[in-house]
């Protein structure tokens, strides 16, 4: 009597998600086993379910594992089909198997069949029945000593939905496709020479030839008592002589001289166990399974080994100069201009330098899926307008300003957005943020939370109102939890829909690639643990996957756990959705920015997928199977904030206490044109 009862009830009481009561309290059952005189106390069936299959999850989902319940498999031939069995058993890729072999295990299978000398001279269906049994006592298996033949093929196959052929026999090859066929049941095979897998779909071929016609018009009876030599012919249209491996194909030649019959390694039987379960997978869970043949070929895939690319050991206090430097004082202007924070780092302006004047103009092709309406480029021209003053400014060079002159600077290329001439002026107040605003820096490491003083808001405040906009700030840990959770909620959307992930993760720069625009990873502040998760998630075929399973809830995690590291959030909030009304919130922008990191914050903007789609038509644009999560998510931020039905926001700001940042971002090398 074997009770481990108790250690199984702890392990399916520390699952997660924690099982239902129900669950829970399932009483339990002794499974007896009459060729080992054992008994052994088990979990009741749905929890001794739950528990065994726990890590198959999710590589085989819920939903898939039940479908995959419902397969009855037939496996005949058991020396190579052992191996396939039991990781169908492993697996519970099926409900239910019926497994035929008229042979008795001897010593010599023992280089392939996963079996042990207390088994010599047992069935092989029968050893590969008490194997199954063992691992799950609930699958229900049937074994066939007896084999199948001409009289009882029907009978085997009668009720299977599929049903894997690993004979020896070529006669018996034949028998077990053709009734298959008539029956309309797929066949699967294996034939462990370089991973041959094999798909058969009568079920939905019902005239398709046998072995996909490669050995031409081909009966069981006619294949019936052949010798070694004689089945060779045969052999050789199944497996191709032009694919054999050359180990094979050498001792084919010498079959019943120097060898009774073909060789098979383990290795490469077990590698065909795990290729028909995989095919199984596919067929129970209505996958792609269409017929043909492929080659799992681990012996060339080896021949592939290379050494990956080593990661770059990075000085995390390299310091990047922005921009190149020039002395000229038009020249200094277009820097502080091209030195603008922008939305993943696209830098969506084009700058042209006149005798007179300096003219900024939207680069429309520098955008994204989030930038509805170039509403989040105008923020940024407006930034870059900011620094354009202040450098002009400092350089006293100041003169009369036009801003949106004659005509649509979005539909027409022509037509700037600003238009600086140049002067004889100078502002002191300007001039003294010069430096600053060179040195002006995205942080996103994890902040040191700290109170924020009413006379530094009051300061910040002011900021915002100098420049036509005003700022609201969130202090209570209580709005920053709820300001963190809504954040979160949009990374998340962020990461599940295909275009805002292929944009996101086409923004990061890895170790090696130009930085120049985007965002280096190295910005991220991320630890090796993330960057590795990070690796994963940049993948589309991952988060496309955790989409269909409605999961991903950790995929903004970073970001909550930033925000609620955070001192305070504040967000430029600006009187309309009109581009000059965002042009005007990223010259306010900047100068908050500025005025933060004077009163010692560290600063990051955060820029939600809904900031701005102003309209529940830019919502269902931007991410339609979230529209209506981004628009809940959205008007909550904008309560938290206090943002008037007719006030927008141009930019949330991250205040936090941090240590200074591993890197600052580039900018392209900019051109004065004329």
């Amino acid at each position: 009597m074997y009770d481990t009862i108790d250690a199984q009830r702890s392990s399916l009481r520390a699952l997660v998600p924690s099982v239902a009561p129900a669950l829970a309290d399932e009483a339990p059952s002794w499974a007896y086993y009459p060729w080992r005189r054992a008994l052994v106390h088990v979990l009741g069936p749905m929890s001794f379910r739950r528990l065994r299959l726990d890590r198959n999850r999710n590589k085989i989902t819920d939903h898939e594992q039940q479908c995959l319940a419902s397969l009855e498999v037939g496996v005949v031939g058991l020396s190579v089909g052992h191996a396939v069995a039991v990781a169908l058993a492993l697996e519970s890729a099926c409900g239910a198997m019926r497994l035929a072999d008229f042979d008795t295990l001897d010593l010599s299978n023992l280089n392939r069949v996963p079996a042990s000398v207390f088994d010599l001279g047992v069935n092989k269906a029968v050893v590969a029945a008490h194997r199954i049994s063992e691992i799950d006592p609930y699958l229900r298996v049937s074994a066939w000593p007896e084999g199948v033949t001409e009289d009882t093929i029907g009978s085997f196959l009668e009720g299977l939905d599929l049903v894997v052929e690993e004979c020896d026999s070529l006669d018996m090859k034949v028998l077990v496709r053709e009734e298959a066929r008539r029956r309309g049941i797929p066949v699967l095979m294996e034939t462990s020479d370089r991973g041959l897998l094999d798909v058969e779909r009568f079920d939905l071929e019902p005239d398709r030839p046998l072995f996909h016609g490669l050995l031409g018009e081909v009966s069981s009876r006619s294949l019936a008592g052949l010798t070694s030599k004689e089945k060779l012919p045969a052999v050789l249209g199944i497996l191709g002589a032009d694919e054999l491996s050359p180990r094979l194909g050498a001792s084919l030649v010498e079959i019943d001289t120097t060898i009774s019959t073909w060789p098979q390694l383990g290795g490469d039987v077990l590698l065909g166990g795990a290729s028909v379960a995989t095919a199984v997978r596919r067929f129970g869970t209505g996958r792609a399974l269409p017929s043909g043949r492929v080659r799992i070929d681990l012996e060339a895939a080896l021949d592939g080994l290379a050494s990956p690319a080593p990661q770059v050991d990075v000085d995390r206090t390299d310091e990047v100069s922005v921009g190149c430097t020039t002395q000229s004082a038009a020249n200094a202007v277009v820097r502080a201009a091209y030195a603008a924070p922008s939305g993943g780092n696209a830098q969506p302006w084009r700058v042209t330098v006149g005798a007179d004047d300096l003219r900024i103009y939207l680069d429309p092709d520098r955008t994204s899926a989030m930038d509805v309406q170039f509403r989040g480029s105008f923020v940024a021209l407006g930034a870059a307008f900011y620094n354009a003053r202040v450098a002009a400014a400092a350089h006293r060079i100041l003169g009369p300003v036009e801003v949106f002159g004659d005509g649509d600077p979005v539909s027409d290329g022509a037509v700037p957005v600003v238009t600086m001439t140049f002067g004889a002026g100078a502002d002191e107040d300007l001039a003294s943020r010069y430096e600053r605003m060179l040195g002006r820096v995205t942080n996103r490491r994890t902040g040191a939370v700290r109170q924020v003083d009413p006379e530094t808001i009051g300061v910040l405040e002011a900021s915002a109102r100098d420049e036509g906009a005003r700022l609201a700030v969130l202090t209570d840990r209580g709005d920053l939890a709820r300001a963190a959770e809504l954040l979160a909620a949009s990374d998340r959307v962020r990461f599940l829909t295909p275009r805002l992930h292929r944009e996101m993760m086409g923004e990061v720069r890895w170790v090696g690639e130009d930085v120049s625009t985007g965002i280096d990873v190295r910005s991220l502040e991320f630890g090796a643990t993330d960057l590795a998760a990070l690796s994963i998630v940049r993948r589309g075929d991952v988060t496309a996957q955790l989409a269909e399973w409605r999961l991903g809830s950790g995929l903004g995690d970073a970001t909550r756990d930033r925000v609620n590291s955070s001192s305070a959030l504040a967000a430029v909030v600006i009187s309309g959705i009109r581009h000059i009304d965002y042009f005007r919130g990223g010259v306010a922008l900047e100068n908050v920015w500025i005025t933060s990191e004077d009163e010692g914050f560290a600063v990051q903007p955060v820029s939600p997928v809904f900031l701005y789609g102003v309209h529940e038509c830019d919502l269902e644009e931007l991410a339609p199977q979230h529209t209506g999560e981004l628009a809940e998510c959205r008007q909550a931020l904008l309560d938290l904030f206090g943002v008037a039905d007719q006030e927008a926001l141009a930019l949330v700001l991250r205040l936090s206490h941090a240590p200074p940042p591993s890197v600052r971002s580039r900018r392209r090398s900019f051109r004065v044109e004329s």
